[in-house]
């Protein structure tokens, strides 16, 4: 079995959203504190195509699984 390891950069690419560090911190900056209660892809953010590709990643325990929970920990 191979394991991959992704970066925050590369999944925010995966999303369609813009994976520059500033991009990135701007966006966390943009949607905390998310509430804790709310699942990360549940997130009223997130488009219904975003929200479909995490739910699919963490129903899986797919290779972007690790990488969206330290994602959903960086939003609270």
């Amino acid at each position: 079995m191979e394991i991959t390891h992704h970066t925050l950069a590369e999944l925010f690419k995966q999303l369609g959203l813009a994976n520059d560090r500033k991009s990135i911190e701007s966006f966390l900056k943009a949607h905390r504190p998310m509430n804790a209660s709310t699942r990360i892809e549940d997130a009223a953010f997130w488009t219904p195509s975003q929200s479909h590709f995490i739910k699919e990643q963490l129903a899986n325990d797919a290779d972007w699984a690790e990488l969206l929970d330290q994602l959903s920990l960086a939003l609270r």
